[in-house]
């Protein structure tokens, strides 16, 4: 394990994840009472990439991307992102951070600003999943 990761690793324990699985600089973290499941680090030199998948988009309308946009706005650290695979789209939470210099409170502040989102902005989330 790089010293990258093992700093990664630290910090999601101190922060009171539990991973759930890691291999290679990848770990899979979740903290179910935040509504965190799932979650995507991946350290990959020079960054660190978070990646929480939120839901699958079934209104597929310009008045929900132009929503998504607008709220990126108000996020603080990380923003929306739509992933496009075989099985349709999906809303993502995502954000980036220089690993080399990484210390704890970027990855807090990327951490709580997800949580933030989860909690405030939940039934829009919920109703871009709806048909």
């Amino acid at each position: 394990m790089s010293q990258h990761s093992a700093k990664v690793k630290l910090f999601l324990l101190e922060l009171g994840f539990c991973i759930v699985k890691e291999d290679n600089g990848v770990f899979i973290a979740e903290k179910p009472e935040n509504g965190i499941a799932n979650l995507i680090l991946a350290c990959q030199e020079p960054i660190l990439i978070i990646e929480q998948v939120l839901c699958k988009i079934a209104k597929k309308e310009v008045e929900v991307y132009k929503k998504l946009l607008q709220k990126n706005r108000d996020i603080i650290h990380g923003a929306f992102a739509i992933e496009l695979d075989s099985d349709g789209e999906y809303l993502l939470f995502r954000d980036t951070l220089q690993i080399e210099n990484l210390d704890f409170n970027e990855l807090e502040a990327t951490l709580n600003s997800l949580e933030l989102l989860l909690s405030e902005y939940s039934s829009e989330i919920i109703d871009v999943s709806k048909p």
